[in-house]
């Protein structure tokens, strides 16, 4: 339960802590169906890149042997249908996200691609799972665990449905280190980013928020450790276009 006067971020404002996901959901309920479009926009269509290189990580079967993906965050199915696409008949992707607005989205997508029977929507928090103990194969959460008010109980979460052996993936923004592209990417990410959700969604404010959230994150390093702390071994992460992403990895052993 929340502690009385407990606060965390949301963007670069402290709200208290049991307001914060009721915030983040009115966000997303403002942005759902233009949603990918956005992402496309924003990062000049590299999410689509980011995202091929986690379903490489993946690497979901290939066979008939029987695959469960858990897809956090995942409203829009992007993650499980290309899981699907890279995998075998035995594959299946549970997308459990908090927002119904999201989910309703993606199961239209999945119905468009006839991914109906591969992929299922399940509305649920990240902090409190509705699946059983070691559950599934591996675990997903792309630009998704930014906005998780706990984050540690998140991780916990994530460790305790996955089988001995599976793998979590985490793809989250991260910390541009490269001299000249931090300064072009705050420009493009305070200046540009909020307009054009405006024009695109009608929404600026949702958008002002996801850069602000973005500067919020913990580090890679400081990222990596929590993970380690949920209890998952051979954490590690790659950073990818400079900085601007970084793909984490741990194993429940």
């Amino acid at each position: 339960m929340d502690r009385p006067g407990e606060t965390t971020h949301f963007g670069f404002r402290d709200v208290p802590l049991g307001d914060k996901q009721t915030l983040v959901n009115d966000v997303f309920h403002s942005v759902a169906s233009r949603y990918d479009l956005m992402n496309d926009l924003m990062s000049g269509g590299l999410h689509r890149v980011w995202k091929d290189i986690m379903i490489n990580a993946l690497n979901p079967t290939r066979g008939d042997r029987p695959f469960a993906l858990l897809d956090v965050a995942g409203g829009t199915g992007d993650i499980s249908f290309r899981a699907a696409k890279a995998a075998g008949p035995g594959f299946h992707a549970t997308v459990c996200d908090i927002n119904a607005e999201m989910l309703a989205v993606g199961r239209e997508r999945a119905a468009k691609r006839h991914l109906e029977t591969q992929v299922d929507f399940v509305e649920g928090n990240a902090e409190a799972l509705a699946f059983a103990d070691r559950s599934f194969d591996a675990y997903t959460i792309a630009f998704g665990i930014r906005n998780v008010p706990r984050i540690d109980l998140a991780l916990r979460e994530a460790y305790r449905v996955l089988k001995p052996g599976s793998r979590f993936l985490c793809l989250e923004f991260s910390t541009v280190e490269m001299p000249g592209l931090d300064r072009i990417y705050d420009l493009f990410s305070f200046k540009v980013i909020p307009p054009l959700g405006r024009m695109v969604t009608g929404d600026a404010e949702s958008y002002q928020y996801l850069v602000e959230s973005i500067r919020k994150f913990p580090k890679p390093n400081a990222f990596a450790d929590m993970i380690r702390d949920a209890g998952f071994a051979r954490v590690g992460w790659q950073t990818l276009s400079g900085g601007i992403v970084a793909l984490h990895s741990g194993w429940r052993l």
